[in-house]
């Protein structure tokens, strides 16, 4: 008994896309060759997700897998494997869809709630297999709908919670689902509608003036601000004008609020009312008409010279009669200085301020823009100087000076000159700096600075200020005379000297020791100098140097020069004459020893 497969499909009836309820059939089909004509047991096995769904033992070639109610679960990647003897074989996988979801049942914890609770709704897909996404909607007449999506991953229903606000009367509820498909995203059809009906902790509250909401500054008006409760514990009414709270109560259907009306009073009104979560709002809008403009603050000038005559002047402008007082800003207060129309005063510098007017009709009290009056005391002549205390400077190095005046008024604006040119302008309250970089060799002198401020007196002008340019020691060098060899007990004259350096000059003149010994030092207003040493001896031999400096603080060194101190010649003579007479000496002992000698 010989047999072969020559192939397993699978297919699906009616078709391989089935309205949901739908009966249909997955059929398997082996396509078996035989030697001869034998029976053959089969072994059917289908599959759905790779998951097995259905099974059974045949002799004939085709099986048959049943659904006789299709739902959406259903949809899916069929195949089938097909055993006989020791052989398998599996057919290619077909995708069914059923088409179309079932529909979805929402239910709603409460039919009935209060404004500002909660509305729990769940919402299922009975038969249908997650991962599904549901949609709920909160549905409210002449709006659109509100809706929240949640996506579950493990069940078919899911739960939502809605807050009820105020003013949501009537609310109607429902839901659908959604599951993705091989095509894209199936929908199902909206569950049933769910009928949620609201009641009214509280009413909209209500706001009303008296007299009326148009009004004339100087009247007093009256707010009245009200609300029906059910239950009146946890009401809380707030009057409020924008952000700011003017008044408020609590456990009360009502409050008041009176206030002398301005024009500042103009503006939108609120009134709200809340308990718990919910808050209802009434707005009203008040119109204050002008009773009279603000005054105006007027000044004789209002940059005078100390000792002069200010006179200010208060004024509403249709020459209304009013109560007038002028006064002076301060940190502290408002300093009361005359209660009248005009104020006149000779001014000292500590009149200096700003001053404001009041005008008061009908108890409105108004007040002018601030008026600056700035009084002037004359500078005095300013004082130029270095800030390092010296007038002088280091060639190269920058120079900065103060200019510096006790008296006046600030802001002082200074300007500094060098020679006949400008070269900076500074407004500070005393004292101004200059930096000047650019000091050359001939910069000695030229600086001066003015001093002014709005004082009549006009500009005041220091003494002109020489500064010294210090040139730094360049170029130091030493010699000697004799150079190089020198006898003892004679004389050697050093000469340190430097290219150039502003006088006077430091010279210092050492020999090379463990301690660099210093032997001479001298100040001079030259370029050099020569130190005289007498009676050179043998321990003066050595390496010499010397050192310069001046008020520039460099020390500038030479380089080194090496003397040797050797015998004069009267003392090599006298040297040799010792020796020939020792050795004369010498030789006349040997001879005598010798003809000693001889005769014995």
């Amino acid at each position: 008994q010989v047999f072969t497969f020559n192939g397993v499909k699978i297919k699906v009836e009616p078709s391989d896309k089935v309205k949901n309820g739908a009966p249909m059939s997955i059929i398997c089909h082996a396509d078996i060759s035989k030697n001869t004509d034998f029976q053959l047991k089969h072994n059917f096995t289908f599959f759905k997700d790779g998951k097995l769904v259905f099974m059974t033992i045949s002799d004939k070639e085709d099986a048959r897998y049943e659904i006789p109610v299709a739902k959406s679960a259903d949809t899916g990647d069929y195949e089938c494997r097909v055993k006989a003897g020791d052989k398998l074989v599996i057919s290619k996988p077909i995708y069914v869809w059923v088409a179309g979801m079932t529909k979805p049942i929402l239910t709603a914890d409460k039919k009935e709630v209060s404004e500002g609770e909660i509305v729990k709704l769940r919402c299922e897909l009975p038969e249908e297999v997650p991962p599904l996404e549901f949609y709920f909607r909160k549905i409210k007449t002449n709006s659109e709908p509100i809706t929240k999506r949640v996506a579950e991953q493990n069940q078919n229903f899911s739960e939502m919670e809605y807050y009820v606000e105020a003013g949501d009367n009537i609310l109607q509820f429902d839901c659908f689902g959604k599951r993705q498909v091989k095509s894209g995203w199936e929908s199902s059809q909206h569950s049933n509608k769910t009928l949620v009906t609201v009641k009214e902790p509280f009413r909209n509250p209500t706001l009303i003036t008296t007299p009326s909401n148009n009004l004339t500054e100087g009247d007093i008006i009256e707010f009245q601000c009200s609300t029906v409760a059910a239950e009146m514990r946890g009401i809380e009414i707030i009057f409020q004008k924008n952000r700011t709270i003017l008044n408020s109560v609590r456990d009360k259907k009502s409050l008041k609020y009176s206030t002398l009306a301005t024009q500042e009073d103009s503006g939108e009104y609120l009134c709200k009312v809340e308990q718990g979560a919910v808050s209802k709002t009434t707005k009203l809008n008040v119109f204050v008409s002008e009773l009279f403009p603000k005054p105006t603050l007027s000044a004789s000038m209002t940059q005078l010279d100390e000792n002069k005559d200010l006179i200010l002047n208060c004024s509403i402008n249709g020459s209304r009669r009013a109560n007038f007082s002028i006064l002076r800003k301060s940190s502290s207060g408002d300093i009361l200085l005359k209660k009248s129309r005009i104020l006149a005063i000779k001014v000292n510098v500590n009149d200096t301020g700003s001053y404001t007017c009041k005008a008061e009709v009908k108890g409105i009290v108004k007040e002018s823009k601030p008026v600056r009056i700035s009084v002037y005391a004359p500078v005095s002549k300013p004082t130029l100087s270095v800030v390092s205390g010296s007038p002088e400077v280091v060639l190269g190095k920058p120079l900065q000076l103060i200019c510096l005046s006790v008296m006046g008024t600030p802001p002082i604006t200074f300007t500094f000159y060098k020679g006949d040119e400008i070269k900076k302008n500074v407004t500070n309250d005393t004292y101004a700096t200059f930096l000047d970089e650019d000091i050359g060799l001939n910069d000695n002198g030229g600086y001066k600075c003015d001093a002014r401020n709005n004082h009549s007196s006009g500009v005041k002008t220091s003494n002109i200020l020489n500064v010294t340019v210090i040139v730094p020691i360049r170029g130091a060098s030493l010699g000697s005379v004799p150079y190089g060899e020198v006898e003892v007990g004679s004389d050697t004259a050093f000469l340190c000297s430097v290219k150039e350096g502003s006088w006077p000059i430091h010279f210092k003149f050492f020999k090379k020791t463990d301690h660099e010994e210093l032997l001479h030092e001298a100040r001079e207003y030259s370029d050099r100098t020569i130190w005289h040493k007498k009676t050179m001896k043998r321990r003066d031999t050595g390496t010499y140097y010397c050192m310069a400096s001046n008020r520039a603080s460099v020390d500038v060194r030479s380089h080194p020069i090496t003397i040797s101190v050797i015998l004069a010649a009267w003392q090599k003579g006298v040297i040799a004459a010792f020796v020939l007479t020792a050795m004369a000496g010498a030789g006349a002992v040997a001879l005598w020893w010798f003809l000693c000698k001889k005769k014995k």
